[in-house]
């Protein structure tokens, strides 16, 4: 089976989750011997390609839109083009000796070229200055029957289509072109993501898949694009949606595009029951098409639990994410305090970016958290790594979370967790403690108790590393891949 994935980031240019997930879907699918084509909008040419096939929109070339979107308009204009460039060539040639033709030459390189956001009327007039270059090759005769320079054409059988074809080649050898893309969440990303839909689009008129799967919303559009254009179903994968993200105040934009995506899908796939359950109160949605396909943790971060001696001598707490409203990191400045209180030799370290980080690290300054609280900004790589080995609890305090692969990470990596009931991880992991996002008091009482009692924080982590070693992405891919079949043959 060949599939069309579609995501907006792949490793080593990880900003969350998400790249984590999707690669460990494709190295679980490569294993269950599916062939993926993975498309993302910027390729860096630092992708790991041994199990997967990773193309950036930014290598895809494209037609020209009034190209795509005038097709059938082209014959008539091509043909009145090369009637005035005929009627041209006859005064040209009026001397010439008879049965003598010109031949077709291809314009100059100087010749003016078509604009990259060419229309229809502009198509007219570049065929206009096209016209004087091209040769067309036809033996006629021309009569000026009107004021408007109306021209009849006597063309000999099968000149037609040849000119036809020699100008249409041309027109387009032309039009097509590269988009440049950044791949980031920024401003622009509305204008990448319809982008991202045109190069997807051109991508699947030239290859063959048997199934297309997109990775959250930005790539819903280019999903319904490619579906379309192969005559295949349709996956959608909802990693988390915009409620999650924004709570009761959704970017509307964002909103409207998750929806046409679950009106298009053949098949939902959700990161967790929580995730689904969100879909069907929020969204007008079919739940027959629902289906949910739980995240993993690689083998290789299973490989690498140490058990490795902590190096600082104060007990570190850690928080690792989006400095987000849906991360719940002001929750977890709360529970810090209450902590510190009782606890003053505890350190508190908040990893992680995000549009909150500036208000967290003023609100820790006037709680009086200044000699317990750390802020690390961005991290990735073999310095999550360093800062797992260095934490002695992590605490994921997510307000919404539809899933949350951190912890996984962080049991594998030796480190007991403490996670937010309101979180897709939370329907996995039996052997961590677990809170309600807003009560700090109740995660404060837990940190506590996982510092007081080493025997309960052994017992977490023998019971938790053994969970983790039961779960794998090559697992989860064989759920996909039903997904996949059932779908293919429905």
């Amino acid at each position: 089976m060949r599939v069309l994935m579609l995501g907006w980031e792949f490793p080593p240019h990880i900003t969350g989750g998400l790249a984590t997930a999707c690669a460990g879907l494709c190295e679980g699918l490569h294993r269950h011997g599916v062939d993926v084509t993975f498309v993302i909008p910027r390729a860096h040419g630092d992708e790991d390609q041994s199990l997967v096939r990773v193309v950036g929109c930014n290598e895809i070339e494209v037609d020209d839109e009034w190209s795509e979107r005038e097709t059938v308009g082209v014959r008539e204009r091509v043909h009145g083009r090369c009637a005035e460039s005929a009627q041209l060539e006859t005064r040209e040639f009026a001397h010439a000796e008879p049965g003598e033709r010109p031949s077709f030459v291809l314009p100059p390189a100087d010749a003016p070229q078509p604009s990259a956001y060419a229309t229809p009327a502009t198509l007219d007039g570049w065929l206009a200055t096209l016209a004087p270059h091209a040769r067309t090759g036809v033996r006629s005769t021309s009569a000026r029957r009107t004021p408007e320079r109306d021209v009849t054409i006597e063309r000999s059988s099968g000149e037609d289509s040849e000119i036809e074809r020699l100008l249409q080649v041309e027109v387009r050898r032309h039009a097509r072109r590269t988009l440049e893309f950044t791949g980031r969440y920024g401003g622009e990303l509305f204008g990448e993501v319809e982008r991202f839909a045109r190069c997807v689009a051109a991508l699947a008129r030239r290859e063959h898949f048997d199934l297309v799967h997109a990775h959250d919303w930005m790539t819903f559009p280019a999903g319904i694009a490619a579906a379309r254009a192969l005559g295949r179903p349709l996956a959608c994968h909802v990693h988390a949606c915009e409620y999650d993200r924004s709570g009761d105040h959704p970017d509307t934009r964002i909103r409207d595009l998750e929806q046409l995506g679950l009106d298009h899908a053949d098949r939902v796939v959700c990161v967790s029951h929580y995730t689904a359950q969100q879909l069907a109160r929020r969204y007008r949605v079919d739940e027959s098409k629902l289906r949910v396909v739980h995240n993993a943790v690689n083998k290789s971060d299973q490989a690498r639990a140490t058990g490795s001696q902590r190096h600082i001598p104060e007990p570190v707490v850690l928080f690792l994410g989006r400095v987000t409203f849906q991360k719940g990191p002001d929750y977890f400045l709360e529970a810090a305090a209450r902590v510190v209180a009782v606890e003053p030799r505890v350190k508190f370290v908040m990893v992680g970016s995000g549009d909150m980080l500036p208000k967290m690290i003023e609100r820790a300054a006037r709680m009086g958290l200044a000699r317990n609280m750390h802020f690390t900004g961005f991290l990735k790589g073999a310095d999550v790594e360093r800062i797992y080995s260095l934490a002695d609890i992590y605490v994921m305090p997510s307000v919404s979370e539809p899933f949350g692969i951190s912890p996984l990470e962080a049991l594998a990596l030796d480190v007991p967790v403490i996670v937010s009931r309101q979180s897709g991880v939370s329907e996995v992991l039996r052997n961590a403690l677990k809170v309600d996002f807003w009560d700090v008091q109740d995660i404060a009482n837990k940190i506590l108790a996982l510092l007081r009692y080493p025997a309960l924080r052994e017992h977490l982590l023998d019971a938790g590393r053994e969970e983790v070693r039961a779960m794998s992405w090559e697992e989860r891919a064989g759920v996909l891949e039903c997904v996949y079949r059932e779908v293919a043959h429905a």
